[in-house]
């Protein structure tokens, strides 16, 4: 049962802390609970995310190695056996096969990356491909059914 002297409030409807820096009588008046002097105390004061107290930091302890190549270029891949598939399925038209064609089938996901085909597996049926690079297995394989090799810029 609820008494007038042991009422309380809801939870989550009153803040738990304290207001910091609003005069003496407020406990935490003065340095308003920073401290004296140094980084901390000051206006605007943000520790960097791997700061750890003045201690080298752990990104600097570690040795560094290797080397990120910024010109390397990323391909999607695609197999001769994956448009073979693609064949049997009857999923192709007119056997030609480009990168909007792979692309509306889902046989390659990115629209931004350049399309290499590689040369596993077989192929069976004649076909006009372009791509932006080939293997050169690929190429042969292409070319020993009768099918042309575009090199697409």
């Amino acid at each position: 049962m609820k008494h007038i002297g042991n009422l309380t409030y809801s939870p989550g409807s009153r803040r738990n802390e304290k207001r910091i820096g609003r005069g003496t009588g407020s406990g935490h008046g003065g340095t308003a609970t920073r401290g004296h002097k140094g980084h901390q105390s000051r206006n605007n004061f943000k520790r960097k995310r791997s700061f750890e107290g003045g201690q080298m930091p752990l990104n600097r302890r570690l040795p560094k190695y290797g080397f990120k190549n910024p010109f390397r270029i990323e391909y999607q891949c695609v197999n001769v056996a994956r448009l073979q598939e693609l064949v049997d399925k009857g999923v192709l038209q007119a056997n030609t096969v480009d990168f909007d064609t792979l692309f509306r089938l889902g046989v390659i996901s990115k629209s931004t990356m350049p399309l290499k085909i590689l040369g596993e597996g077989s192929l069976s049926a004649a076909l006009k491909v372009s791509a932006h690079k080939f293997s050169e297995s690929a190429k042969s394989k292409i070319e020993a059914v009768g099918g042309t090799v575009t090199i697409h810029e």
